[in-house]
Formats: C-alpha cells, sequence, structure tokens
C-alpha cells in the first residue's frame, strides 16, 4: 500500500470497524441466550476448551486479565460449576484450572452455535472473498500480535531502566 492510501485505508477501517463490532457483539449475545454466562466467561471457557488445564498465570495472560481478575473470573466458574481448579503435581504452588464436564458441553455447544452462523455466514460469500476475508483478518491479527510484541518489549525495557 502506498502511503498516500493510508489515510482513505485509515477512514475506511474506523467507518467500517464500529459496525463490524456491533455485529460481533450481537452475535455473541445471541451464541449465549439461555446459557446463563456471561460473554467474559465464555471466553474464558473457550480459552480453556483445547489446553486441557492450564496454569492460571497464563490463563489470565491468555485472558488479558490480572491473576487477581482471572482469580475472580475462575472462582465465579467454579461456583457454576464450570471448571476445575487442581493443584499441580510437580510444583504445589502452581494453580491449574481445567473445564468441568459441565463447562465442556456447554462450550460445545457455543461451538456448535458458531459453526452454524459461521456456515450462513460463508454461504452468502463468494469463494474469492472468503479468501481474501481469511487473508486480510490473517494480516491484522498478525499486525496485532506484532504491535503487542512490541508492546511487551517496550515494557520490560522500560521496567529495567
Amino acid at each position: 500500500m502506498d502511503r498516500a492510501d493510508i489515510p482513505a485505508f485509515v477512514q475506511q477501517i474506523q467507518h467500517l470497524f464500529p459496525r463490524l463490532m456491533r455485529y460481533l457483539e450481537a452475535e455473541a449475545t445471541r451464541e449465549l441466550i439461555g446459557l446463563e454466562v456471561t460473554p467474559a466467561q465464555m471466553n474464558a471457557l473457550v480459552v480453556l476448551y483445547e489446553p486441557k488445564n492450564l496454569p492460571m498465570g497464563e490463563l489470565a495472560e491468555l485472558l488479558g486479565l490480572t491473576e487477581s481478575a482471572a482469580t475472580r473470573l475462575v472462582d465465579r466458574l467454579l461456583r457454576m460449576n464450570l471448571v476445575r481448579r487442581d493443584r499441580d503435581e510437580v510444583d504445589r504452588r502452581v494453580v491449574r484450572v481445567r473445564l468441568s464436564s459441565y463447562g465442556r458441553q456447554l462450550a460445545d455447544l457455543v461451538f456448535q452455535r458458531r459453526q452454524e452462523q459461521f456456515t450462513r455466514f460463508a454461504q452468502r460469500l463468494t469463494a474469492s472473498n472468503r479468501e481474501y476475508l481469511t487473508q486480510g483478518l490473517t494480516a491484522l491479527l498478525t499486525v496485532f500480535q506484532e504491535m503487542e510484541h512490541e508492546s511487551r518489549e517496550t515494557s520490560t525495557v522500560a521496567k529495567d531502566s
């Protein structure tokens, strides 16, 4: 992209993103209808779905929360019987979190709802538009990850100074 095109790109993104976020938030709300969990709680279940049991610190990082905020979230999920908390077998100081069978069932249901929604969405796009969208979102995610990494490096350097 030519530097002269950047202001037009920024203007388009500023116009599109709030509208896209509104649709995505509405879809996230619809996914959770009748499940009695908040989006933040569901996000934690999704993060815990693949890695079978995560240390609390790693869970907090993946959720973008402080450890104390992640602990409060896990406490609520425990009371709802959606997760289990265990001590690490090697290092008893480490607390690990995993989905309960009920939490896994709930996550499965949400994944099924998402699958259906994204299938309906994909059916309305041409194959080339699906490819362009995937490429664009992948590129955007890469940029976000690079910026996050740079930000962490900058804050680490600032702490060490």
